[in-house]
């Protein structure tokens, strides 16, 4: 049983607020004690509030317990903005913000392993600034939805008339796929490295080699 089922099943065993232990709840799953162990280490450190240590047997806590969700990408990244928003706040907010971390470290824990190498969970270092990035969010989707070329100042100092085509969305760090006007080459732009943007008159269309279908196509160093 790979692991997101197997921490939903012990959930759904420990909910009913008896005490289980970790014998039986290997043997139930099919597993050792030790991965009952390690996976109740998981669980504490997510945030779910579960009783009990090794020895004596765990219940679970939690008064409230939503059904399974099936999440899209881009729910997910809607999610991760709310809760990187919220984080973000923790001089004026902190009880929130502290929510707003076990929530993610919560949802980290049961998203699946496959597809998922990068954490959803909030950012250390060196991305604990990442989050900043989606300031600039709203500005880079219209422009891609309207075809609208933005000049862009990173934070380094470098300056670029681009075409967005994409953002792309990496759990911690969100990209856009951009064509540069300034370089004549396609860069990879994080957002939270964007000191400012600005649109540019006109809107620009289609060409061969400028497209997001090049991009795709062009060959990686």
């Amino acid at each position: 049983m790979k692991k997101p089922k197997r921490l939903a099943s012990l959930m759904e065993r420990l909910k009913d607020g008896r005490l289980h232990s970790a014998d039986s709840l290997a043997t139930a799953l099919r597993v050792s004690v030790r991965t009952i162990y390690r996976d109740m280490d998981e669980l504490t450190a997510a945030g779910i509030p579960i009783a009990g240590t090794r020895g004596q047997g765990y219940r679970a806590l939690a008064s409230i317990t939503l059904p399974p969700l099936n999440l899209t990408e881009t729910e997910l990244e809607v999610l991760h903005l709310g809760l990187a928003a919220v984080g973000a706040g923790a001089a004026e907010l902190p009880e929130l913000a502290q929510a707003a971390q076990s929530l993610s470290a919560k949802i980290d824990a049961l998203l699946p392993e496959e597809g998922h190498a990068v954490p959803f969970g909030f950012a250390g270092h060196p991305w604990r600034d990442a989050a900043q990035g989606f300031r600039h969010m709203p500005a880079f989707r219209a422009a891609i939805r309207a075809r609208q070329k933005l000049r862009v100042t990173l934070e380094d100092g470098a300056r670029h008339d681009i075409r967005p085509l994409k953002i792309d969305y990496w759990g911690r760090i969100w990209t856009c796929i951009a064509w540069s006007e300034t370089a004549g080459n396609f860069l990879s732009i994080r957002l939270d490295t964007v000191a400012a943007q600005v649109p540019l008159p006109g809107l620009f269309v289609d060409e061969p080699g400028k497209r997001l279908d090049d991009y795709a196509a062009a060959p990686r160093p």
